[in-house]
This record gives C-alpha cells, sequence and structure tokens, in this order.
C-alpha cells in the first residue's frame, strides 16, 4: 500500500511552489493585509487551471484525481496565498460527491474557467460543531445566517449547511440572487477576508442528503489537513532559518539545546501530522471504508502541527516575534482561522473516536 502521491502530484507541487514562491509569501500577504488587491494574483491562478483541477473535462475542467486537490491545498497553505482557491476546490467536492447532472452541468464549468467564485459555510457564530445547522430551510428557501465564511465577498456561489425536512444537509445558495446579504466580518486573519451571509427566504437548492453531508465533511477535513500542513510547515522553516542566523551571547541561537529540541519537535508533531494526512488523501482517492477514521485523524493531527509550529516560531523568535513587523504572525493568525474553520479540534477528536468504536464493533 503506497500512500506517497503519484509523480503528476509531484509535478503538479513543483509547479505549484515555483509560482507561488514567487507571486505569494509573507510579502503579498502585508500587502493585501494593508489593503492591497489579490485579484490579478487570483486570476493568474485561474490562467494555470487549478480551479479546474477536480473539474471533469465534460464540464470543462482538467478532470485531475483528488491528489491534485492536496497538492494545492498544502502548498496555497504554505504561501498564504490570498485566493479563494481551496474554498472552490472544496465546493467543487461536494459538487462532485453530492451534485446531480444538472447540477454540476449548471455550476462546474463556471468553477472551472474562474468566472464562478464558490464558498462553503457552516459556521453560525461560534458554534463547534458542523453537524449542528440552525439556518433552515423551508420548501426550496433558506433563512439563517452563517459567520463567518471565507472569501464569501468575491464568491458567486455557496455550499452551506441547513436544516430542512430530511435533517442537516448542505444546499447551493446563488449569492448574485434575491434574499441574501453578505457583509465584512472582522477576524483574526488578516489576509483571507471573511464575511457574514444573511439569507432571508433566499433559494436554496439542496445538495445531496444528510448521510452525504458527512461524507462531504470527510474529504473538506483532508483538503483542510493539507492546508493546516503547508502552513505549518512554512512555519516550521521560519523558525529554524532564524535559528540559523540570530546571534545572542556569541553564538547563534540554533546551537542553544532549548532552540534544537524547539525545531526537533515541530519536525517531529509535523511528520506525524503528514503521515496521517497521505493516509487520508490515499483514502480519499480509493474511496475506502477507512476514510471516516483516517480524514478525522489527519484533521486532528494536522491543527495539532500548526498550532505548535505557529507558537513555537513566536517563541523561538523571541520579543520581535510577537511585534507587527513581525511576519509570525501571518502562521499565528492563520492556525486560529484554520481552527474555526471546519470545526473545532474537541468535534473532530470525538468523530475519530466514534468511527473506531464502529470500526472494532464491525470486526467483532
Amino acid at each position: 500500500m503506497d500512500f506517497d502521491f503519484s509523480d503528476d502530484a509531484k509535478a503538479l507541487r513543483e509547479q505549484a511552489r515555483k509560482f507561488l514562491d514567487e507571486r505569494s509569501g509573507p510579502k503579498v500577504a502585508r500587502t493585501v493585509m494593508d489593503g492591497g488587491d489579490a485579484t490579478p494574483l487570483w486570476r493568474e491562478v485561474v490562467d494555470l487551471g487549478w480551479p479546474a483541477a477536480r473539474v471533469p473535462e465534460a464540464n470543462g475542467g482538467v478532470g485531475m484525481s483528488s491528489e491534485a486537490a492536496c497538492v494545492l491545498a498544502e502548498e496555497t497553505g504554505r504561501s498564504l496565498a490570498p485566493v479563494p482557491l481551496i474554498q472552490s476546490l472544496m465546493a467543487t467536492e461536494a459538487l462532485l460527491l453530492l451534485g446531480t447532472a444538472a447540477q454540476q452541468a449548471r455550476w462546474l464549468p463556471g468553477i472551472a474557467d474562474g468566472s464562478i467564485i464558490a464558498v462553503t459555510g457552516w459556521a453560525e457564530g461560534g458554534a463547534a460543531s458542523p453537524a449542528v445547522a440552525h439556518a433552515r430551510v423551508s420548501g426550496d428557501t433558506m433563512r439563517g445566517s452563517k459567520s463567518p465564511v471565507a472569501d464569501a465577498a468575491a464568491a458567486h456561489l455557496a455550499v452551506l449547511s441547513a436544516t430542512g425536512s430530511n435533517g442537516t444537509q448542505l444546499y447551493l445558495v446563488d449569492l448574485t440572487g434575491p434574499g441574501v446579504a453578505v457583509t465584512p466580518v472582522a477576524t483574526l486573519d488578516l489576509v483571507r477576508p471573511h464575511s457574514a451571509l444573511t439569507l432571508a427566504d433566499a433559494s436554496a437548492d439542496p445538495l445531496g442528503t444528510p448521510d452525504g453531508y458527512h461524507d462531504w465533511l470527510d474529504r473538506a477535513a483532508v483538503l483542510s489537513a493539507f492546508e493546516a500542513l503547508g502552513t505549518a510547515t512554512a512555519a516550521m522553516d521560519m523558525a529554524v532559518a532564524y535559528a540559523k542566523e540570530r546571534v545572542a551571547f556569541g553564538q547563534k541561537i540554533g546551537r542553544y539545546q532549548g532552540v534544537k529540541h524547539k525545531c526537533a519537535d515541530m519536525f517531529i508533531k509535523l511528520e506525524l501530522a503528514r503521515g496521517h494526512a497521505l493516509h487520508a488523501a490515499w483514502a480519499m482517492e480509493a474511496g475506502a471504508p477507512e476514510l471516516r477514521q483516517a480524514a478525522a485523524a489527519a484533521r486532528v493531527a494536522s491543527l495539532e502541527a500548526l498550532a505548535f509550529c505557529a507558537e513555537e516560531n513566536v517563541q523561538i523568535h523571541g520579543g520581535i516575534g510577537y511585534t507587527w513587523d513581525s511576519d509570525c504572525q501571518f502562521y499565528y493568525r492563520r492556525n486560529r482561522a484554520l481552527v474555526a474553520g471546519l470545526g473545532s479540534r474537541t468535534f473532530w477528536s470525538e468523530r475519530l473516536v466514534r468511527s473506531l468504536e464502529q470500526r472494532n464493533a464491525a470486526a467483532a
């Protein structure tokens, strides 16, 4: 059983890393934080065909495997790229997994060519569990609110969770239609804009079933895990580079045992999380029955690694790491945003425990 990526996925990683190293990173993140426009970068990403990576050729896409989405999520997280790519990839997975032929034909071509930006949202102002949705659907309209929703200000389509007659599931909401208000909201992440969606009898098209919603959550967790891995890797690399050049008491701080151990611990947590993420990526591509278990483990481990690397990066930089001029803040802020982006670690830890119990019961 080989959990490594294919040669095509590795080639895509090299392309993405080279491009994003040139076009993105902390300097670009700071420019966007100060009010700069990231639209030109998004146009370049569209021209490279990344939003089309998972869209089938019949719908105007490239038709690549889910490995491509994982690679792109990791490199986007690593570069802090201020583009709605990961949200579009998550929405594409929802349409591929749960959409009807008509829904796919309506939305996927636009996502592929960049004329439609799609986002996903479940949060409702502090709720910790994606399994609960207070937004309600009656007939074919939705009422309620979703906040915060990343990249919603630029989006045309939202894949939202809501509770209807069959339970909590996903719905497609056209954000350009009536009954939808999009309001900017402040979050810790100053690079990726977030918004609140207020829905007042907005048209809602059901997407799949309640069981399908949870199947999609597993896939979204895998993509989120790779984004967290990329961000954690960048934070660790930044800390190690600083430890190699910062001199204190006559020698570089990387020679001190306390700093060495911090760097080693970052690497260990990151590699453990990478193992879980690669397992989850394989399960996602293969449609393996252990996907729920693997996705939950990847989500928990990646959040643990990102939190540790982001916090230790600040610590290794010392007092300068806490200042506005330091780039350490970007990884710490993104860590807090990703924790809130798809449910808390508690939710995913409990989901992991439940999936293991089900596996053991089935084996018995």
